[in-house]
């Protein structure tokens, strides 16, 4: 597996293409997060700092399972059998104890190239295919829609790790 080329840049501002600027946000806010996990040691990526409980490694699986669940599952209408993902005892995400963090990197970019190929070339207009997360065409959204929504899951949690990163090692920005 070739290492993720990890870039700080935003996408070119030159950018016009709405397919291509919505998957070079994407892709950016990818390696975001694999920057803000870059350098922690394993207790640190294990442990909570936040009152709800949740930690890096956590959340780096939780986004697997969104990759997983919008572009397999949804998108391309791939039967899944456990779209949520592995969930704690309390149904929190969950992170295995029995799986090194660069295991789930690893999880992680490969659902992200797999999501990639599902992506390619696909107009935004097009419509998620039915039998996998969506049972009718009617409930079924745009490829526009599911970028969209996964791009602002992203920025959202990214922001979070923003924060734990600071109170983990004073670490922030980038």
């Amino acid at each position: 597996m070739a290492e993720p080329v990890l870039s700080a840049d935003e996408p070119a501002r030159s950018l016009a293409d709405p397919s291509e600027l919505l998957q070079a946000y994407l892709d950016y806010y990818r390696d975001a997060l694999l920057r803000k996990l870059e350098g922690l040691q394993e207790p640190d990526l294990r442990r909570s700092v936040v009152p709800s409980g949740w930690t890096p490694l956590e959340l780096l699986v939780h986004l697997t399972w969104v990759e997983r669940r919008w572009f397999r599952w949804g998108f391309a209408g791939e039967p899944t059998d456990e779209p949520w993902g592995d969930q704690g005892p309390d149904g929190r995400w969950y992170a295995p104890t029995d799986e090194t963090p660069q295991t789930m990197i690893a999880e992680f970019l490969d659902e992200s190239a797999s999501s990639r190929q599902i992506v390619a070339g696909v107009p935004l207009s097009r419509r998620a295919q039915t039998g996998g997360r969506f049972a009718t065409e009617a409930d079924a959204p745009a490829l526009a829609w599911i970028l969209f929504h996964v791009l602002q899951e992203y920025a959202r949690h990214v922001g979070h790790l923003d924060i734990v990163r600071e109170l983990i090692d004073g670490t922030v920005g980038e």
